[in-house]
């Protein structure tokens, strides 16, 4: 574990937001446990999260669910910290991942850094496909960065120079293909009610080409099929998402236009 590799506490905050994350969360917080602070908003879990959560922090909150980009903002309005690291339940430390933290910090050159994220779907690290290495940015100073509001994809927004780390995060999504099927009905409702709030409109077009075309990207020319059968999946669940979101949209407009 990382704490028993880090001799000194990880100077950062991390912050976290959980729902029914009872599986998945203990091994998340176990590996940032060296963590000077750890801040967790909890938006109603019925199972043990918060109970588990709490082992590892005195700073958990429960609050009413308010979106991605707002839940995750308030749990880094709470941190104490300069420096924050946003970490998903799901996702895990390594310890050459907080021996680089805490060397970078003590002498940084950036407000914040991105970070490649090990994706692992049905147990394997797909390597493929725009999986890897998935650069998302995780670790900033707190007075320098903030999420962007959106219904999906939330991101931080920094202001100033911004790096790259060199070791990644593991990321242990979609255990089963159920898993992966109930995210993509949510994440492709609340893709078309973005695109609904942007005045984005959808036709024949969408839901015949461009499914087809996720399919395409993503299997042939993001050499998906290196990872095998899960690489084929993969490519063709996206396709399958991409013709949700925009049928979705189709619905949004059919019901206001009546």
């Amino acid at each position: 574990m990382v704490s028993e590799l880090v001799s000194e506490p990880l100077p950062i905050s991390v912050v976290m937001i959980t729902n029914n994350e009872e599986r998945n969360v203990r091994d998340a917080l176990e590996s940032v446990s060296s963590a000077r602070e750890i801040v967790v908003i909890d938006s109603m879990s019925t199972d043990n999260t918060v109970e588990i959560c709490s082992n590892y922090t005195d700073k958990v909150f429960v609050r009413k669910w308010h979106g991605y980009a707002r839940q995750k903002q308030m749990a880094v309005d709470l941190a104490a910290g300069p420096w924050v690291f946003v970490l998903d339940a799901d996702e895990r430390f390594t310890p050459k991942l907080a021996k680089e933290i805490g060397e970078m910090i003590a002498n940084p050159t950036c407000n914040g850094y991105y970070v490649a994220r090990k994706n692992f779907f049905l147990g394997k690290w797909i390597r493929h496909g725009a999986w890897w290495p998935d650069h998302t940015l995780r670790l900033f100073r707190k007075d320098s960065g903030h999420f962007e509001e959106r219904e999906v994809h939330e991101k931080i927004v920094v202001k100033g120079k911004t790096g790259y780390l060199a070791n990644p995060i593991e990321h242990h999504t979609y255990r089963t293909l159920s898993e992966f099927i109930i995210k993509m009905d949510n994440y492709s409702a609340l893709s078309a009610r973005e695109m609904a709030g942007n005045h984005k409109t959808t036709n024949v077009y969408c839901l015949t080409v461009k499914p087809i075309a996720a399919f395409l990207k993503m299997y042939f020319m993001r050499l998906g099929f290196l990872d095998g059968i899960r690489g084929f999946a993969l490519a063709i669940l996206y396709s399958v998402y991409t013709f949700l979101k925009y049928l979705k949209l189709w619905e949004m407009e059919k019901v206001d236009g009546n």
